[in-house]
């Protein structure tokens, strides 16, 4: 089915962020999403058309969201401070970036499994656990799994879970598999939350500190007033703003602007 979309979008960047670790392009132009049993695969055709495998249907009540596209993203990039150079000099060189609608639970144990490891080994950890403890979904093209339920994932033992080289993470994961496993509706109940009870609530599961949380709230419950800092926003806060945080000034899209400047941080080494 062919599908246009008219502001901006860019496959290759979105998974590239760091904001997802399943997104893959499988070869020259075409990508693959996946959420809950859905799979996307997703090519450019030229201009604002695209080729995309779903239904009419799923694209307007289930893909649509999930990129945002609601959302005017080139609205949001004019809106950056003209004295803010940097963030329009990243912004522009990011554009077509968007913020994911991701299962929270997925992305919360995800961004713990982030911690300490490079996006190419967080994305095989991820697999592996899937291929583990998913169900497995047959597409024309290929055979995948979900990402693992929270009784799933609880169920597994230390040595299944060691096999997805998760390390010094494993209790983290199982006990906080656990919790949600025995309270389902914890994280739609911490939906209703505002932002700050919402990081409060997220680091009280073993394993969360704060920049997992704000990641989780950010890329899971699409929090984007907040902005998680890693090493690379450390860098570039410090080495182009002085030290002085410039998220605050952005309020409700913080959490774009962040990604603008992680993608460009991490992409130019800093330029």
């Amino acid at each position: 089915m062919h599908i246009f979309i008219r502001d901006e979008f860019d496959l290759y960047k979105i998974i590239h962020s760091g904001q997802c670790f399943r997104a893959v392009e499988i070869n020259d132009g075409l990508f693959r999403f996946i959420t809950g049993r859905h799979v996307l695969y997703i090519r450019h055709i030229q201009g604002i058309r695209y080729d995309v495998s779903c239904s009419p249907y799923l694209w307007n009540h289930l893909w649509k969201p999930y990129f945002d596209l609601p959302e005017n993203y080139e609205a949001i990039r004019n809106s950056i401070s003209p004295n803010d150079h940097y963030l329009q000099k990243a912004a522009d060189y990011s554009r077509g970036i968007r913020i994911l609608r991701q299962d929270p639970w997925e992305t919360l144990i995800t961004f713990i499994i982030s911690q300490r490891k490079y996006i190419p080994a967080i994305a095989s950890a991820v697999e592996k656990l899937c291929q583990k403890a998913g169900e497995e979904i047959r597409t024309p093209r290929e055979i995948l799994y979900t990402f693992p339920t929270p009784q799933k994932l609880s169920s597994l033992s230390p040595e299944d879970l060691k096999a997805c080289s998760l390390g010094y993470r494993i209790p983290y994961i199982s006990k906080s598999a656990g919790i949600i496993k025995k309270s389902p509706h914890l994280l739609k109940d911490m939906a209703k939350y505002d932002d700050e009870q919402l990081l409060d609530a997220l680091m009280e599961l073993p394993g969360v500190g704060i920049k997992v949380a704000n990641c989780t709230a950010l890329f899971g419950f699409h929090r984007t007033a907040l902005a998680p800092v890693d090493v690379w926003i450390k860098r570039v806060i410090d080495q182009k703003y002085e030290g002085s945080n410039p998220f605050p000034a952005y309020g409700q899209k913080a959490g774009i602007m962040q990604q603008y400047l992680f993608y460009y941080a991490q992409s130019t080494g800093m330029k």
